[in-house]
């Protein structure tokens, strides 16, 4: 229970920054409602936990091989957030928030945070540095998954929270006001791919 505790708390942490996954779950939650918005966390929370995994279980040459390669990993997940920001950019709300296929749809918006996050390895780092930092890597397999359970329910209830708020005010706004927000969500994120390559050929 002490571990579970720990990896919620350090979950939490991670997640509740808002960068780009943060905006695209505000804006889903607004502009398609609850739903969206919450499996777009979902999918940055498997990324997360996904590589809390590696961290906890000490597999070093997996995290190696993608530290190796992380420039190639972090250019493709930067590409891809600056054709999100420029597709929200270009997106006119139609007043609907029920898409015709609903699976398919929630399905990509899993799979595209999913992406984003998991092409940034170097977040690897970041839990290593986290859980030696504290003192609390795991010596065993269960000490293991049970900070690693705690990282996926801690990181997915900031997600959950995030887009019941999102949402709640979706449901306030209008057509226009929804397109205003398409509009800003993606110069904020075109701003963000921007923002990361600069850093990365830096």
């Amino acid at each position: 229970m002490e571990f579970i505790i720990k990896g919620f708390a350090i979950g939490f942490l991670v997640a509740a920054p808002v960068g780009p996954i943060g905006i695209l779950c505000i804006k889903r939650s607004l502009t398609k409602g609850r739903s969206s918005g919450l499996i777009t966390g979902m999918g940055a929370a498997t990324a997360d936990t996904l590589y809390g995994c590696i961290a906890a279980f000490g597999m070093t040459a997996v995290s190696n091989l993608l530290l190796t390669y992380k420039d190639i990993f972090q250019s493709i997940g930067i590409f891809f957030l600056l054709y999100l920001g420029i597709k929200s950019f270009f997106k006119e709300s139609n007043g609907t928030t029920i898409a015709i296929d609903r699976d398919n749809e929630l399905f990509k918006d899993y799979i595209s945070t999913f992406f984003l996050t998991v092409t940034s390895p170097a977040t690897i780092l970041s839990f290593i540095a986290i859980f030696a930092g504290i003192g609390i890597l795991p010596k065993d397999t269960f000490t293991a998954f049970s900070l690693v359970s705690g990282v996926f329910l801690g990181s997915s209830f900031w997600w959950l929270f995030l887009s019941l708020i999102a949402s709640k005010v979706g449901n306030k706004i209008g057509n226009k006001q929804l397109t205003l927000i398409n509009k800003i969500s993606g110069i904020v994120l075109i701003l963000f791919s921007t923002l990361f390559f600069y850093n990365l050929i830096v």
